[in-house]
């Protein structure tokens, strides 16, 4: 389970994708299924969570790397490759960005 502090050293990325309410479980268990095969094993793989928003047109995805770079090479790995592809082929777009937490709120 992710854990949001502004001491924590780790990288945080939230990937955002802007789907239809068609395609949005589809996407959904293609994360789902990527994170658990796959995401979730590699090198500083920390944590993550996927939201919805009510209407099903936005995924987000808020995970959490030991470094920058652990996140970059999973992304250049084949298979994740392949992954990204396929998650293409079900939204209209996504994208990835790296954030420091700055500040928390209780």
């Amino acid at each position: 389970m992710p854990t949001i502090q502004t001491s924590n050293d780790i990288q945080t990325v939230i990937t955002t994708f802007e789907v239809t309410p068609g395609t949005c479980q589809d996407l959904l268990d293609a994360l789902e299924e990527a994170l658990n095969a796959f995401i979730s094993h590699q090198p500083g793989f920390v944590a993550a969570g996927l939201h919805v928003n009510d209407a099903q047109t936005r995924i987000a995805n808020y995970s959490q790397w030991a470094r920058r770079e652990d996140f970059m090479a999973m992304l250049r790995t084949p298979e994740m490759r392949e992954r990204t592809r396929a998650f293409n082929a079900l939204c209209r777009s996504f994208e990835p960005v790296m954030y420091d937490v700055t500040a928390t709120f209780d």
